[in-house]
């Protein structure tokens, strides 16, 4: 369900189709399998430069050259590789900083709060009835904004963790015998600006395409680009409709912001946010709210036919 508490959202975490991810025990798991299957580790190894097929690496072996055939790209929202190949990066770049705060929370809702950050949104999500992992990203200044955002929750942080989430896909996810996969690519979603699902599927894709081109002996740009095809059938168009909805929020005042709160708990909204919201794939979800009568009247007809139109590009 949701709820107005001015400007804040409510939602229950039974109710909505969204997965809690251990991100620590993902990652062993991948790296297990990837390990079992054959996959080299080199570990503290960083790519300091690419050579025609050979990339050059430094760590704790010492410098190195390794030879290639094909390039996954999977280095994150700064890539290495991209900025070494000369290529156009994601067009937005967020700071995410969260905290472990002590304070009494309804374990059975996640709140999300849209006038916490005058880019993006804050989150308190629920570990127990007594703590919770509280949350924002901002295009700058996010620390600050955490801290006027935790003070409402009694102030006090522990384990505060930061990192960069990049918006906007890059202008093409492959060349050079390279395929950019994940945060490299710009693959996180504005919507929510999270990266797993699109990670795992583009990887899929990439993986697809490395085999083919593998068994053909074939490394081109012509050969990659079908690793594009795929992931933009797949995702392509909710990262789309993801950007511009962003850029419609960035453009919002506080005030508009309070107002469609309001209007989101609208039993007939609330009825279909719990039958079509899906966190990897809102599309759909915002297609039917962008026809109903109570947002309509709310925000007006001018902020409804913007959204439709955003739908229709």
């Amino acid at each position: 369900m949701v709820s107005d508490l001015g400007g804040e959202l409510l939602f229950d975490a039974g109710v909505t189709k969204a997965h809690v991810v251990d991100r620590c025990r993902l990652d062993r798991e991948m790296a297990q399998r990837a390990a079992d299957a054959g996959a080299e580790f080199l570990l503290k190894t960083s790519v300091s430069g690419i050579q025609g097929s050979t990339l050059l690496t430094r760590g704790i072996r010492g410098r190195e050259e390794i030879p290639f055939r094909l390039v996954i790209a999977a280095d994150g929202p700064r890539s290495s590789i991209a900025r070494m190949l000369g290529l156009r990066r994601p067009e937005i770049y967020l700071g995410g900083v969260q905290a472990e705060v002590p304070c009494r929370v309804d374990p059975r809702y996640v709140e999300l709060h849209p006038n916490a950050s005058p880019d993006f949104f804050g989150w308190v999500i629920p570990i127990s009835a007594t703590r919770a992992r509280i949350g924002l990203c901002a295009k700058e200044h996010a620390k600050e904004h955490l801290d006027r955002f935790v003070a409402r929750y009694g102030g006090s942080c522990t384990h505060l963790v930061s990192g960069v989430i990049p918006l906007g896909v890059m202008p093409r996810t492959y060349g050079h015998r390279v395929l950019f996969v994940g945060d490299a690519a710009g693959f996180p979603k504005p919507t929510s600006g999270g990266g797993i699902y699109t990670g795992i599927r583009s990887a899929k894709h990439a993986a697809e395409v490395a085999v083919a081109c593998c068994a053909r002996r074939e490394f081109d740009d012509a050969s990659l680009q079908d690793y594009e095809r795929l992931w933009r059938e797949d995702f392509g168009r909710e990262l789309d409709i993801g950007l511009k909805m962003l850029r419609v929020r960035q453009k919002m005042t506080p005030e508009e912001i309070d107002r469609l709160c309001r209007i989101l708990n609208d039993p007939d909204l609330i009825e279909t946010i719990v039958e079509h919201g899906d966190m990897d794939r809102p599309g759909a979800l915002i297609k039917k709210l962008a026809l109903k009568p109570a947002l309509i009247r709310g925000m007006g007809m001018l902020f409804a036919s913007k959204i439709r139109q955003i739908l229709k590009g």
